[in-house]
């Protein structure tokens, strides 16, 4: 983790930088001191945030650490982004002769509009979602969705029970949980004992996300365990309605190959309906061509922040939607709160309901 951190503190330290230029250049009472000793600064608070807080889990101070550092590095993502769109624009229009000067304050009340259209995605709370799919042979039922809630320091359990409160509602018939459920900090067993209320007719079934491998395997199987979700590691089990439910561990961080999707589909009853859970929205295909007639998926928050959905659109080719993939229907959900900065920015979340053969 440590190279993670000085290579995001680099980035962080050059975008900050980018920011400034921009406002130099469209202020220049404003100097070059101010911005590059404050980018020095304030890349600093934001490494030792987030090194701080991934071994310090209570406390005030930890929890202001936590939030600025999240928050700042957001802020300073999406400012970099339209600071150097403004950039651009404004030397496109200069060799075009077109006067600039009223760019620096444009650029300046558009990053206000975008911070708090920024706060609100993250504050708010996610809708619920309903989407209508078809799986050949399984009877009617309602399919609840519960991906990336990273819980803990960053989402409080109010704010959990709030969203779980939704679930409830909607009368679902089974619970499909789709991993990046805890990340880290204290109380992680009263998340665990709010998420085990959750009772549906068919029961809940779950797999890990990338984030469960991070913050200690065995605790998040164990949290799993308290939650009352069946865990499914490269496995599969029936729910009392005949569909078949299997769920891979972690495509990425456990190494699950396209093999290894195969020998766990092909090991199932053909003749039953058959549902995959992944929280990695990877192996669509091999999952259709091997019988799967439903693949449900997170990981990607539809990239939190626009535009940074297109960078995660580079390593995943699904990255948020319902999909037709040979025929079966693939749904990538942008999870239910956020990760890391309580952010979102043209990126809402969701809490998505399935509505199965309705």
């Amino acid at each position: 983790m440590g190279i993670f951190y000085i290579i995001f503190s680099i980035v962080i330290f050059f975008m900050q930088l980018t920011v400034g230029a921009w406002f130099m250049r469209s202020f220049p009472q404003i100097g070059w001191k101010i911005p590059f000793f404050a980018a020095l600064v304030l890349t600093g608070i934001t490494y030792i945030g987030l090194a701080y807080t991934q071994t310090h889990y209570n406390g005030i101070f930890a929890s202001a650490l936590y939030y600025f550092a999240y928050i700042w590095f957001g802020l300073v993502f999406l400012a970099f982004c339209f600071c150097a769109a403004f950039a651009v624009l404004c030397q496109i229009l200069t060799w075009c002769h077109v006067p600039t000067g009223w760019m620096g304050t444009a650029s300046l009340l558009t990053l206000v509009i975008v911070f708090a259209m920024a706060f609100w995605g993250g504050f708010s709370s996610p809708k619920v979602k309903h989407i209508a799919v078809q799986i050949p042979g399984a009877p009617r039922m309602k399919l609840a969705l519960l991906a990336d809630t990273h819980l803990g320091m960053g989402v409080s359990l109010a704010r959990f029970d709030k969203a779980l409160q939704k679930i409830k509602a909607e009368n679902p018939d089974a619970l499909l949980v789709l991993g990046d459920i805890f990340e880290y900090g204290p109380n992680s067993d009263s998340y665990a004992a709010r998420l085990a209320q959750v009772k549906t007719p068919l029961g809940s079934y779950g797999v890990l996300g990338n984030h469960e491998y991070y913050v200690g395997y065995g605790d998040s199987k164990e949290f799993f365990r308290k939650a009352s979700v069946t865990l499914l590691e490269n496995e599969a089990t029936r729910m009392s309605n005949g569909v078949q439910v299997a769920g891979l561990k972690d495509i990425k961080t456990a190494g699950v190959s396209t093999q290894d999707v195969a020998h766990l589909l092909d090991g199932l009853d053909p003749k039953a309906p058959t549902i995959l859970l992944s929280h990695t929205p990877l192996y669509a295909e091999t999952a259709a061509a091997h019988g799967a007639n439903l693949m449900l998926s997170g990981h990607t928050h539809n990239g939190q922040l626009w535009p940074f959905n297109y960078l995660v659109k580079l390593q995943f080719p699904r990255v948020y939607g319902l999909y037709d993939v040979e025929g079966m229907p693939f749904y990538v959900t942008s999870g239910v709160f956020y990760w890391g900065m309580p952010l979102r920015f043209l990126a809402p979340a969701e809490l998505v309901i399935l509505e199965v053969n309705a």
